[in-house]
């Protein structure tokens, strides 16, 4: 929302694109169903990335939407952008103060825990990564310096031998939380490449952001909606996992 920046081009087949992604538009924020795949930003904010696309929203003046949380490349689902500054203050506030209710759903295997239900209540730690990342978050005392505390509420939906199809909510908002978690669970998000086994159990992250609820800038409740993505039907499919 900067004022009176230049607009960069934005091929038309682009702007059809991220257009075709938005779940809610009003005149204070954006929602997208954003793709596994597509970056939500990536270095020196260009290229195709979530950030870059919404110069597509822009105004004459040069202000546009502005990011006030992100999801990791590979995980698919809701994303909520502000088109006002003091949206952008509002909604930042919620995802600061953790009032705004994250729900994703993932497809794990390995060792499924034999209970329905549970809280991963494990600090974390960022580590440089040994598979191919800049870092990742490692389970950790939490008086360890600079750990982070972290919970994670998760719920079995369906199970099939050595999968399941997990319901998480992250109570904390940290780097990889539900990667980290699941896999300190023992049961790593399939087609996880730094927490899991990468493509040889799925060729995308399985994790989906399915829901977000918080507190429209304007005071009203808003619950955002994103149903899962063909591909991780059909990965639930094949592991004999529905998806409600």
């Amino acid at each position: 929302m900067g004022r009176n920046r230049p607009i960069p081009h934005i091929k038309p087949e682009d702007a059809d694109f991220i257009r075709s992604l938005v779940i809610h538009e009003d005149d204070q924020i954006l929602a997208f169903n954003k793709p596994s795949g597509l970056a939500v930003q990536t270095a020196g904010g260009r290229g195709q990335s979530v950030d870059f696309l919404l110069w597509a929203f822009a105004k004459s003046n040069g202000k546009r939407p502005k990011l006030v949380h992100r999801i990791d490349s590979g995980t698919s689902g809701v994303l909520i952008v502000a088109r006002t500054q003091p949206a952008a203050a509002a909604l930042s506030e919620q995802f600061a103060r953790r009032t705004a209710r994250k729900t994703y759903l993932a497809l794990v295997g390995g060792d499924i825990p034999a209970e329905t239900s549970g809280t991963m209540d494990q600090a974390l730690l960022k580590v440089p990564s040994d598979r191919g990342g800049r870092e990742k978050m490692v389970p950790s005392s939490a008086d360890t310096p600079k750990a982070q505390t972290a919970r994670t509420d998760w719920t079995i939906i369906a199970r099939s031998g050595a999968h399941a199809l997990i319901r998480a909510k992250p109570r904390t908002g940290r780097m990889h939380q539900i990667r980290a978690h699941m896999a300190a669970l023992g049961c790593p998000i399939l087609g996880d490449r730094i927490y899991g086994t990468g493509k040889m159990s799925a060729d995308r992250l399985m994790l989906h952001a399915q829901q977000l609820e918080l507190k429209h800038p304007d005071g009203s409740d808003l619950t955002l909606e994103a149903g899962a993505p063909p591909d991780f039907l059909e990965k639930a499919s094949s592991l004999g996992l529905e998806v409600a």
